[in-house]
């Protein structure tokens, strides 16, 4: 039940008055400067390095004409999200928070839509992340030790139940298991690109050569989209800016230099692919690290494929996990209804009920998905739509920022505005536009928890009473 926060008597206003006092002396605990600029860079490689990139590039060979577009697209996909990293660094160098985008776009645009976008986050782009990325560590990991039909959703929720676990014990634990899964994950890419270069396949065991075409526009549109989806979660570095030891403008430097280290691993990546299989048999496989592998080390490659692909999906696991409780906290900060999200622990740095409500709803998704799989994809087609429409009102909410607050100091300026955050924009909305034509109907269930969020929002506003700057 909601308290009633108005004053009764001479009592309520001395009430009111000591708690005052008692905040004045005793601040509520809030994110400190405790992460270093390697911390916040092996974060943000963690989440996009993922096990996308096992999988997506045989969609994008199957949509480029040749080895060079095929590598080109890769490249243009970096130089779209090195552009979005400029306008994230601008936003994140003046407006530094652990509420990250959340916290943006209720500078731009106001409470309630600030509102709707952690509604969505909270109820499907993070927490459907979090177990679509749980699903495919559990597939790999129930193909290397089987017990059921249900084994891949019992690995699945083991592991978001120990990652969030891991989180609560602190910050310090959670980097650390991020800079050590980073290490095993790098250390997988860098074998499988000395393999892909260095070690001469079995020609007959390779796959069938794909049938010679000549993609369109429309296709090479459709090779875009997946590179980029490729390149996701380089956003969620905002989640950590007011964490910075070095201080939030430092934050272009993590965003670039992530983005670089990011496109450089996936070039390599996709010339061992293209160099052991050649482009009509990436085409026509259905897992080019596996097909790689295979005709290079034989099952024992296939074996470590697969361990490659589970420490990929755990790295981005681990970081969603991390970023995800904090655009939950800064909920739980400004709206009070949600208050319970906006608790910080100081001694271990870290929200803990936003972390355990956000792995209780991403388990809860794994068993739906254990009972309906086909249900739990069409989950995964509807968050793209959402995800790309609030994408886009973050580039629009630099604009918005630079006429709305010009006085605000910005250590960072995005370069060549406004011509970067509006190319950016355009990106986006076209992304927008593709995705809604890619998912089809499951693009509406995604636009009706938007709506369900906006009028909870409208029949609660007077409870909700969010926190004015």
């Amino acid at each position: 039940m909601q308290k009633n926060n108005a004053n009764t008597g001479n009592g309520s206003t001395v009430d009111s008055r000591i708690s005052s006092d008692q905040n004045e002396i005793c601040p509520p605990a809030a994110p400190k400067p405790t992460l270093r600029l390697i911390d916040a860079i092996v974060l943000i490689t963690g989440i996009v390095i993922g096990a996308g990139i096992f999988r997506t590039p045989s969609v994008v060979a199957a949509n480029t004409p040749d080895g060079f577009w095929f590598l080109s697209v890769w490249v243009l996909g970096g130089l779209v999200s090195l552009a979005g990293a400029l306008c994230y660094s601008e936003l994140s160098s003046a407006f530094p928070s652990a509420g990250g985008d959340y916290h943006f776009l209720r500078m731009a645009f106001g409470n309630g839509f600030s509102f709707l976008f952690a509604w969505a986050r909270i109820a499907v782009i993070q927490t459907g992340s979090i177990a679509i990325l749980a699903y495919i560590a559990g597939d790999y990991m129930s193909k290397l030790l089987s017990f059921g039909e249900h084994s891949a959703s019992f690995y699945a929720v083991l592991v978001v139940v120990l990652l969030t676990l891991v989180n609560r014990l602190g910050i310090q634990f959670g980097t650390g298991l991020q800079k050590l899964l980073s290490a095993l994950q790098f250390t997988g890419i860098l074998i499988i690109t000395v393999v892909g270069f260095f070690v001469e396949p079995d020609i007959s065991s390779t796959a069938s050569p794909g049938i010679e075409s000549s993609p369109s526009f429309q296709s090479f549109s459709l090779a875009l989209i997946f590179v980029l989806l490729t390149f996701g979660g380089w956003n969620e570095a905002a989640y950590v800016s007011s964490e910075l030891k070095a201080g939030s403008r430092k934050m272009v430097f993590v965003l670039v230099a992530g983005i670089l280290i990011i496109t450089a691993v996936y070039l390599l990546i996709n010339m061992a692919f293209l160099n052991v299989l050649g482009l009509p048999g990436m085409a026509a496989s259905d897992a080019v690290g596996v097909d790689m592998m295979r005709v290079t080390l034989g099952k024992k490659g296939v074996v470590l494929i697969g361990l490659l692909v589970i420490f990929s999906a755990l790295t981005s696991l681990n970081t969603t996990i991390f970023t995800g409780a904090r655009s939950n906290y800064a909920l739980g900060k400004d709206f009070s209804l949600f208050a319970t999200l906006g608790k910080w622990n100081e001694r271990k740095s870290a929200p803990l009920n936003s972390l355990l409500i956000q792995g209780v709803i991403a388990v809860l998704l794994i068993i739906f998905g254990a009972f309906s799989r086909s249900g739990f994809e069409s989950m995964v087609d509807f968050t793209a739509p959402v995800f790309w429409f609030f994408f886009l009102c973050m580039g629009i909410g630099l604009i918005v920022l630079r006429v709305k607050m010009p006085d605000v100091p910005r250590p960072f300026k995005v370069p060549l505005f406004p011509v970067t955050p509006l190319l950016f924009v355009v990106f986006c909305g076209y992304l927008l536009y593709s995705s809604l034509s890619y998912t089809g109907k499951g693009a509406l269930l995604g636009a009706a928890l938007l709506i369900i969020g906006l009028i909870f929002y409208l029949l609660f506003k007077n409870k909700i009473v969010a926190r004015k700057d």
